[in-house]
């Protein structure tokens, strides 16, 4: 039965997926399990209050269970899942009522480089574990700070790996809009983080 087990683990993300369209219920359990972290860190850079993180990871987590027939094209899975969790941040904000930052969008400074946000590093040692994990904890903190369109731009695109177009369309607007925010992102986040990285 493991030999069973270790045959899923070894299956591409796409196999999972076309396995789980066919009501294969132990390719759909490790297509969850594998997905779970990425989850879960998205909504914990998205969401202010950190106890909302598990409920609306495990919101995602039975979108996924239950609509994963309708998804067309195996390829476009991570985008597919990026659109739940995109519409699961907007409907939490909508529930505690929250105004949504209102941006102007006039400059474009798209030409900002990526900040480097994977910081913690499986090799080192006890207390550069300790450093990096305050490190990320000032990260987090700085993203938090963020309005919420900017906030789900750069996460999309940074943790998640969202091309301009796909998170254009996560989040209904144009492919002009999303660079301005991911642009003025980085700016504020170097800005705020220029003591640390």
């Amino acid at each position: 039965m493991s030999g069973n087990k270790l045959q899923y683990k070894k299956m591409s993300l796409e196999e999972l997926i076309v396995l789980s369209q066919n009501n294969d219920f132990k390719a759909l359990e490790e297509l969850i399990k594998r997905e779970q972290k990425n989850v879960f860190a998205a909504f914990s850079y998205l969401c202010k209050k950190q106890e909302n993180v598990a409920d609306l990871t495990q919101e995602a987590l039975l979108r996924i269970a239950k609509n994963i027939h309708s998804l067309k094209n195996p390829k476009l899975f991570k985008s597919w899942l990026n659109q739940i969790i995109t519409n699961l941040f907007y409907d939490e904000l909508r529930k505690t009522q929250r105004k949504v930052d209102t941006v102007s969008l006039d400059e474009e400074t798209e030409n900002t480089p990526p900040i480097k946000l994977q910081i913690l590093d499986k090799k080192c040692k006890p207390h550069e574990k300790c450093i990096s994990s305050e490190l990320e904890r000032i990260i987090k903190n700085a993203i938090l700070g963020l309005p919420e369109q900017f906030r789900i731009a750069i996460i999309l695109r940074e943790f998640q790996g969202l091309s301009y177009e796909e998170i254009a369309e996560a989040t209904n607007s144009s492919i002009g809009t999303v660079k301005s925010r991911i642009a003025r992102a980085r700016n504020k986040l170097q800005e705020d983080l220029k003591g640390y990285i």
